[in-house]
C-alpha cells in the first residue's frame, strides 16, 4: 500500500469513528462526519430544538385567535393548534431535506402579531392570509432568482456579525422578557427586575433554576446539557405548580400577574387529542384588494415582505456562523435552498391560516446541543408533526424553561463580537446600531434596516463611498420606504 493509499484509508477510519452511527446513507446525504457531528447528536439537536420551539403550538393559536376581522370573524383555537403544528412540521422536514441545514420554521412572531393586531383590523383573516400566501411568492421567486443572495453576499461582513451578535441579544432578552425576569413598568423606565424591582414570582424563580442549571451543564461540558437541564426544570415547575396552584398572567377571568407566563405546567387530563383541519384552503388572494384598495393592499405585501425576507436572513445568518458552517464572505452551504424553502412556508402558512412559516431562532438551542445539518432538522419537523395529536403534553412545558435555554444560547451567540473591529466609527456605529435596534425593538429586520441605513450614509459621508456595495444603497432606501410605511399608508388612505 502506498504511503498516499494508506493516508487515505486512516482518513476513512477517521470518519467511520467520528461517526460511527451516521456512517451510510444518512452519514452520506446530510454529510454528517463532514461537518463534524453525529447521528445521535443530531437527534439531540432536533430534539432540543422542537423543546426550545414548541410554545409556539400553544402560543400562536391564543395570538391568531384571539382577534376578529374586519367582518368580525374570528379563527378557531384548535384548528390553528392543528394547522401551526402540521405547517412547522412539514415545512422543517422539507427545510431539512432540501437545505440540509439545522434550522427549524414555524409560524413567525412578528408575522402573526402584525396580522392580528394591524392587518385584520381592515380586511377579513381569508383575505390577510391571501396576503401571506402573495407575500411568500415575492420571496420564492427573489430566493430562486438568486436576487435575495446576491442582496446577502452585499452585506458587508461586519454587518453580518453585528446581525448574529443582535440575534444574540435579542433572543436572550426574549428569555428575559417570557420569563418575567424583566417586566413592563407603568411609568418610569421601560422595564424592570422582576415585579417592583424584585424577583418575587415562582415561576420566575423557576426560569432563575433552569438558567443556572443549564449554565453549569454547559461549563462542565455534559453532553446533551440544555435538554437535561429543560427536562429537570420542568420536572421542577410541575412540582412548584402542584403545591402553588398558580394561574397564568394572561388568563382572561382571573389573571395572575406573578403566575405563569403561558401555560401552568399540570400533568394533562388526557394524553392525545385529534386535530382539525378545517381552516386549510381558507384564504382570498384577491379579496384584500377589492376590499381596501390596490394601493394599501401593495403596502401590506410590502410590509410583509421586508419583514419576511430580513428577519429570515438576519436568523439564518447568525444560525449559520454559529453552527459554524458559515463561509468567510457569510454565506453558507446550500444558501439559495434554504431561501426558497423558507419562502415557501410564508405560502404554506398562509394557505393554511396559520401565518407565515420561518426561520426560528431558537435553533440556536439545537445548533449550541452539537445540531450541524438538515437531519436536526427533520427530527424537530417529525416532532412537530406528532405536536398535533400530544398538545396537550407539549403544554405542560412552561415558557420559563424554553426562556433559560434562550438566555444561554443568546449569550454564546454574543461572544462573536470580537470579530467586529470598533476602532473604526464608520464601522463601529452601524454595528453598534444593529445590535442594540434588534432586542430594544423587538424585531430582527428593524435592526438590519438601521444598520444598513447608517453604513451606507457613513460610508458616503466619510468619504469611503465605495465599501458601500449599490444593492445595499437599493435595499437601504427601501427600508427607508419601510420606517414610514405608515405616513405613507396615511397619505394613500386619505
Amino acid at each position: 500500500m502506498t504511503s498516499s493509499q494508506k493516508g487515505a484509508a486512516d482518513d476513512r477510519v477517521e470518519q467511520r469513528a467520528a461517526g460511527s452511527p451516521g456512517t451510510g446513507f444518512l452519514d452520506r446525504f446530510f454529510e454528517i462526519t463532514r461537518r463534524g457531528s453525529t447521528v445521535p447528536r443530531e437527534i439531540r439537536g432536533g430534539l432540543v430544538t422542537f423543546v426550545a420551539m414548541a410554545y409556539i403550538v400553544v402560543l400562536n393559536p391564543l395570538i391568531l385567535s384571539s382577534s376578529a376581522d374586519a367582518a368580525q370573524g374570528t379563527l378557531g383555537f384548535v384548528q390553528v393548534t392543528a394547522v401551526t403544528g402540521l405547517t412547522a412540521g412539514l415545512i422543517t422536514i422539507l427545510f431539512g431535506l432540501v437545505a440540509r441545514l439545522p434550522f427549524a420554521l414555524a409560524a413567525g412572531l412578528g408575522m402573526n402579531s402584525f396580522l392580528a393586531v394591524a392587518v385584520v383590523k381592515d380586511v377579513t383573516w381569508p383575505e390577510a392570509m391571501g396576503l401571506v400566501i402573495i407575500n411568500g411568492v415575492i420571496i420564492v421567486v427573489l430566493g430562486a432568482t438568486g436576487i435575495r443572495t446576491a442582496i446577502f453576499r452585499a452585506v458587508p461582513a461586519e454587518l453580518k456579525t453585528a446581525i448574529t451578535v443582535g440575534i444574540g441579544l435579542f433572543i436572550a432578552f426574549i428569555g428575559f422578557v417570557n420569563s418575567g425576569f424583566v417586566t413592563r413598568t407603568p411609568a418610569g423606565p421601560p422595564v424592570q427586575l422582576g415585579h417592583d424591582g424584585s424577583i418575587d414570582a415562582l415561576p420566575t424563580a423557576v426560569f432563575v433554576f433552569a438558567l443556572l442549571l443549564i449554565a453549569i451543564l454547559v461549563a462542565r461540558r455534559i453532553p446533551g446539557a440544555i435538554l437535561i437541564g429543560m427536562i429537570v426544570a420542568t420536572l421542577i415547575a410541575i412540582v412548584v405548580q402542584h403545591f402553588a396552584k398558580l394561574g397564568t398572567v394572561g388568563d382572561p377571568h382571573h389573571p395572575d400577574p406573578k403566575g405563569w407566563n403561558l401555560s401552568a405546567p399540570e400533568l394533562p387530563s388526557h394524553v392525545v387529542a385529534l386535530p382539525d383541519f378545517g381552516l386549510i384552503g381558507q384564504f382570498d388572494l384577491v379579496g384584500a384588494f377589492e376590499r381596501i384598495g390596490a394601493l394599501s393592499a401593495t403596502m401590506l405585501v410590502f410590509t410583509l415582505v421586508f419583514t419576511n425576507f430580513f428577519d429570515a436572513m438576519g436568523s439564518m445568518t447568525g444560525l449559520a456562523r454559529q453552527a459554524e458552517i458559515g463561509q468567510p464572505d457569510g454565506t453558507f452551504p446550500r444558501i439559495r435552498s434554504a431561501f426558497v424553502v423558507e419562502g415557501l412556508g410564508a405560502v404554506a402558512g398562509g394557505a393554511s391560516s396559520g401565518s407565515s412559516n420561518t426561520v426560528f431562532v431558537d435553533s440556536a438551542a439545537g445548533i449550541a446541543e452539537g445540531a450541524r445539518t438538515g437531519l436536526a432538522a427533520c427530527v424537530t419537523g417529525a416532532l412537530f408533526l406528532a405536536s398535533m395529536f400530544f398538545a396537550p403534553v407539549i403544554g405542560v412545558i412552561p415558557m420559563e424553561v424554553g426562556a433559560a435555554a434562550l438566555v444561554v444560547v443568546g449569550s454564546m451567540m454574543v461572544a462573536q463580537i470580537r470579530e467586529i473591529d470598533f476602532t473604526h466609527f464608520s464601522v463601529a456605529l452601524p454595528a453598534f446600531l444593529t445590535i442594540v435596534t434588534m432586542p430594544l425593538t423587538y424585531s430582527i429586520a428593524n435592526g438590519i434596516g438601521v444598520g444598513f441605513i447608517t453604513w451606507a450614509l457613513l460610508s458616503v459621508l466619510s468619504g469611503r463611498g465605495q465599501r458601500a456595495h449599490w444593492l445595499l444603497w437599493a435595499v437601504s432606501v427601501g427600508f427607508v420606504l419601510y420606517f414610514v410605511r405608515g405616513p405613507i399608508t396615511a397619505l394613500i388612505g386619505g
